[in-house]
């Protein structure tokens, strides 16, 4: 139950903070978005790119604590979570963003997730 209840929590926490900062950039940035969400500015798509990885990195570390213990089945449920919706939604917008965008996205999501246990399993020790 508390496998469930930490990928469950973690997911919850990274889809906030996703459509919060998407609509937070949106607003601070109000000409660099199309009507269809797309973008021309490198920059942004890179800094976009980076706060998921942020997000992996604290739904996982967020994840490990609410999981204790051998967190490792919660952890792999809430990467592959993020992973299946991530990769249903990235073919949605498969045309409007870089190549190199879409697949970064994709690989950083469980290792971010992981990397956030890790640095929760360090500031224990």
């Amino acid at each position: 139950m508390r496998t469930i209840l930490a990928a469950a929590t973690g997911f919850v926490l990274w889809t906030v903070l996703w459509l919060g900062s998407n609509a937070l950039l949106s607003v601070l940035t109000p000409t660099s978005f199309r009507e269809d969400g797309s973008t021309d500015s490198t920059l942004l798509i890179a800094i976009i790119l980076l706060l998921s990885l942020l997000f992996s990195v604290i739904a996982g570390a967020v994840a490990a604590r609410v999981a204790r213990g051998s967190a490792t089945a919660a952890l792999w449920t809430l990467g592959v979570a993020l992973l299946a919706v991530g990769i249903f939604v990235q073919l949605q917008y498969w045309a409007l963003f870089p190549l190199w965008y879409s697949l970064l996205f994709l690989i950083l999501l469980i290792p971010g997730v992981f990397a956030g246990a890790r640095l929760t399993h360090a500031a224990d020790t």
